[in-house]
């Protein structure tokens, strides 16, 4: 979602949708018989890629000059080992692909960085879920120059731990996230600052629609201790804390499963909550579906100008290019 509405962002090279004729900024007026909204569209998502998977899928779609269309886009279905043996002495094959699959996932997850000579760094920080040697390697790149955008779009949040070691390493003493709110009395949430560790120049913290959870509460903390500036577009409003639970059943043969349950809410020091609300940028920025079709990133652009660096919105939109991952 730009806004209120609905576009195609990436095309994956040789899929059927590609085949079809789908090309960045193309506007998704239908999905099925659904309009697609801010809150629709995550429970399609969850429907269509992890409850009920079809094999294909009814667009509407209309492109950058207006013209309408309605195509069907096959999936492509991948099988799957039914099961995998863990259990000999060596680990085997399926242990060994599996340690390769979750580190393909961490590198996915990486973050990406690129200078603008001692001006600016800009990093690209996909999720929330890092190690604090991994933050503070960032923390102390970025101190090498005057001026850091943190871009968040398309960030899904993480883990409590790591929000606090990214906003300990942005501000020079200790910062209150917010009040935690659940069934029973909570401790408030606070970012232990690395003191003299910490960055202390110019920041720029970029938002879209899909930034949420940990990354729309570290924007927000940004904006109220007036710390830097959230330009992009108002974030998801989905920040509630959840805790996973994990369980098995099977004894030879285990299937492994999981829960994540919900057990507070997060409010912040102005004394709301972000949840279905999300934050409002001090500066809304939208990509336009001719930016989307060309590559750009106005949005970057933007953030880079501000702090006094020369970026055009096309090598802007080559600085982090979109990673596939494996089918």
């Amino acid at each position: 979602m730009i806004g209120d509405r609905c576009y195609v962002a990436q095309v994956r090279p040789g899929s059927d949708a590609e085949a079809k004729g789908v090309k960045p900024g193309d506007e998704i007026v239908v999905i099925e018989r659904l309009l697609p909204s801010r809150e629709l569209l995550p429970k399609l998502d969850y429907q269509l890629n992890a409850l009920s998977p079809q094999s294909a899928v009814r667009f509407g779609l209309r492109d950058p000059n207006g013209r309408g269309r309605v195509i069907i886009v096959a999936a492509k279905i991948v099988e799957l080992d039914q099961v995998r043996n863990l259990a000999t002495q060596s680990g085997g094959v399926d242990h060994q692909n599996m340690i390769r699959d979750l580190e393909y996932k961490r590198y996915l997850a990486r973050i990406r960085t690129a200078s603008l000579g001692d001006e600016l760094l800009c990093a690209k920080i996909p999720s929330l879920s890092y190690l604090e040697q991994e933050v503070n390697g960032l923390v102390d790149r970025a101190r090498k120059h005057q001026a850091l955008i943190i871009d968040l779009r398309g960030n899904p949040g993480g883990a409590i731990e790591t929000l606090r070691y990214l906003l300990g390493g942005i501000f020079e003493k200790d910062v209150k996230i917010g009040d935690r709110k659940g069934r029973k009395e909570l401790k408030p949430e606070i970012a232990k600052s690395r003191g003299g560790k910490s960055f202390g120049g110019k920041l720029v913290v970029l938002v879209d629609s899909q930034s949420s959870s940990a990354a729309e509460v570290f924007a927000r903390v940004v904006q109220l201790e007036k710390r830097g500036v959230v330009i992009g577009d108002r974030s998801a409003g989905s920040v509630m804390e959840a805790k996973f639970f994990t369980y098995k059943m099977g004894a030879q043969i285990v299937v492994f499963y999981g829960a994540s349950i919900t057990q507070s809410d997060i409010i912040m020091a102005d004394g709301k909550s972000l949840e279905h609300n999300g934050v409002t940028p001090d500066e809304l920025n939208l990509p336009t579906a001719a930016d989307l079709a060309a590559g750009r990133d106005p949005v970057l652009a933007d953030a880079a100008a501000r702090l006094g660096a020369k970026l055009t919105p096309e090598d802007a939109g080559k600085m982090f290019p979109f990673e596939w991952p494996k089918e």
